[in-house]
């Protein structure tokens, strides 16, 4: 069996189950900053090969019970699709890992910045590299974002770098991503594997100089660095069982929860403070969604 021929063909409609899934994901997502805020004492680096580490059980749990984890051995013996996994593996760290940092540095309104700006910067990619048409619609939401950025440089708070390397990390994750003809739950599996050894090898170099956080603190360390597999995992595999069953459109429009929430939290909850740049800049950002929304829908409704 080829791999391409195992990835499902996917019917563009929506079903009560599709958006129950991705909703449950999209909120599980929204509050991940209250369970980073509790190991932003931990070094980010430390997070993020635990999140690894402990997806991996999980996520092969899932491809067992399914019987799929021959697709993976068929990929590691395939140089051009395993060089892919390595490439979306290593953009979905460096999102990884500016989140958690972003998070534990108090700078969680950039991150849900960096969340509602990513699908313009999709849109904008799709352009540049698919040579996409782009809809009026879509260029005026593409420069009411571009005008947010320049608002923010010139009121002295400096480039949203962390906006944007969330941005464009999962933007060309989510691009390379499709090229891998792997479904969802096999490509996570096939992510952690690969980052499986060296967050392993920076796991044992911790235990071994006496720095780690797992089994040498507090207990509650340790099970939150374990849980971190849980809250990496779960989200993930239950919005990848939930997109198959949903319009594109639908997921475009859900994707502003997450976001959202992380934005009251760091308003309400973190009490980060919301200067006259990002009081302007915001608007901007939601106003350039509601275009992209509506160009989307049109475009939905004219299939």
């Amino acid at each position: 069996m080829s791999v391409d021929a195992t990835v499902p063909a996917v019917k563009n409609e929506d079903t009560p189950r599709g958006f129950a899934f991705a909703l449950v994901a999209y909120l599980l997502w929204g509050f991940l900053p209250v369970y980073m805020k509790a190991v932003a004492h931990i070094p980010p680096p430390e997070v993020i090969a635990h999140r690894i580490v402990w997806s991996l059980p999980l996520a092969g749990l899932v491809l067992l019970l399914r019987g799929r984890l021959g697709e993976i051995a068929t990929t590691l013996r395939t140089p051009r699709l395993l060089a892919m996994g390595v490439l979306t593996a290593a953009l979905i760290t460096v999102n990884w890992g500016t989140y958690v940092w972003a998070i534990g540095s108090g700078h969680s309104l950039d991150a849900a910045m960096g969340y509602f700006i990513n699908p313009l910067i999709s849109i904008f990619l799709g352009a540049v590299l698919l040579k996409e048409k782009l809809a009026p619609l879509q260029i005026a939401a593409i420069a009411l974002a571009a005008i947010a950025v320049v608002v923010l440089i010139v009121s002295g708070g400096g480039v949203p770098w962390i906006a944007l390397t969330l941005a464009f990390s999962w933007a060309f994750y989510a691009f390379f991503r499709k090229t891998l003809p792997l479904g969802p739950n096999q490509g996570f599996f096939l992510e952690v594997l690969i980052l499986s050894l060296p967050a392993l090898a920076y796991m044992i170099y911790l235990q071994m100089s006496g720095t780690s956080h797992f089994m040498q603190a507090e207990a509650t360390d340790t099970a939150l660095l374990i849980g971190c597999g849980f809250i990496t995992a779960i989200p993930l595999m239950i919005y990848a069982n939930g997109a198959k069953l949903l319009k594109l459109s639908t997921i475009g429009i859900m994707q502003y929860i997450a976001p959202t929430i992380i934005f009251i939290i760091a308003i309400f909850g973190f009490e980060e403070e919301m200067s006259a740049g990002r009081a302007l800049a915001f608007p901007l950002i939601w106003a350039g969604l509601v275009l992209y929304s509506l160009s989307m829908l049109r475009q939905n409704r004219g299939r």
